[in-house]
């Protein structure tokens, strides 16, 4: 007798529990130890939680959790080839820019890439301490012959924090004017925040295709976006009242406000977010390798399966050198950001 056996007796549901089952499924332990004589002391301590499969075992025609499960996979599968064909033409423009970008950092020869990364470092941070920092970092990446891996992981990560920012600051910019946009996204941004990296690829694989580009692309904007977001809507609810109504006074209209005080105002919140973002998408683009994207995640990705120590510590530490980089830049703009505000 099952635990919970009692409780539909009482309630008079056992024939509808009956009708229910399939009764074909294999006795359990305690089954065959009552129908041999042997019965099993139970205990108050013992009473298991009301579950989907504890509640099935006493009434057939309740469901057990692998129903739920297989349930929410056919649901999926069953609309899945209308969502591609929505999904398929909106983000194939993904897969030809990752391509691009994964060709033009390629093809260009060293002795070119290398200076124009220090002029955007010098350009970003007006520091040669900082430009000097990151020229020794790039030629020992490329004396350990990690140069081609490292700028597959750049140009990634390029092209995703540009599109997470290009649309991360427009979403941030409508919610900090609407209260009502911002209770409909805060709950999105919480789940895409919460979600381990890893769940982030599952539907994405029965989407699309596993050497299309677009299936990391996404992933990594999806995880790597809710910062920009979140920090744009906070910096511009965070501008000071009396500035507003000084604008307000000077008959300034909302797109003026918005761009003259409000924007330029928010800014260091803004590349706050900025650089989350950009560290979100290093971290993602490693976990990304699982699904064919290139990069310094492979090498670690094959440390791991033919637990080669070297290739995974060295390619590792190239990717803590890349994070510390970008940190570092960005963190040098936002800083000048910063003092620029203050005179």
């Amino acid at each position: 007798m099952a635990t919970y056996d009692p409780l539909f007796n009482i309630l008079g549901l056992r024939n509808w529990c009956d009708s229910g089952s399939a009764g074909s499924t294999p006795a359990s332990m305690a089954d065959l130890l009552v129908s041999t004589g042997v019965d099993k002391e139970t205990s108050i301590l013992d009473l298991p939680f009301p579950s989907l499969d504890a509640l099935n075992e006493a009434c057939g025609a309740f469901w057990q959790s692998r129903d739920v499960t297989t349930g929410v996979e056919g649901g999926f599968l069953a609309m899945k080839d209308a969502l591609r064909v929505v999904l398929d033409p909106l983000t194939q423009p993904l897969s030809w820019i990752l391509e691009g970008a994964l060709y033009l950092f390629q093809s260009t020869p060293w002795f070119i890439m290398v200076p124009l990364l220090a002029l955007v470092v010098y350009f970003a941070s007006k520091s040669i301490k900082l430009v000097g920092f990151v020229v020794v970092c790039l030629i020992g990446l490329a004396f350990v012959d990690l140069y081609d891996h490292a700028m597959q992981t750049l140009a990634i990560i390029f092209v995703c924090a540009f599109l997470c920012v290009l649309f991360g600051v427009p979403i941030g910019i409508a919610m900090s004017r609407s209260n009502r946009l911002q209770r409909i996204t805060i709950p999105i941004l919480d789940m895409l925040q919460t979600l381990p990296p890893f769940v982030y690829l599952i539907p994405l694989i029965f989407l699309f295709s596993v050497t299309e580009p677009k299936l990391y692309g996404i992933a990594i904007i999806l995880y790597a976006i809710v910062p920009v977001i979140r920090l744009t809507d906070l910096g511009i609810r965070l501008v000071d009242k009396d500035v507003i109504e000084a604008a307000d006074s000077f008959g300034m209209t909302d797109q003026q406000k918005l761009f003259g005080v409000q924007i330029p105002l928010a800014l260091p919140n803004i590349m706050a977010g900025v650089n989350q973002t950009i560290m979100m998408s290093l971290a993602m683009v490693v976990i990304a390798s699982l699904v064919s994207a290139p990069g310094l995640g492979v090498l670690v990705l094959r440390g791991i399966r033919n637990l080669e120590l070297g290739v995974g510590l060295v390619s590792g530490l190239a990717i803590v050198l890349l994070a510390i980089i970008l940190d570092r830049v960005t963190k040098a703009a936002l800083a000048r950001v910063n003092a620029a505000q203050k005179q």
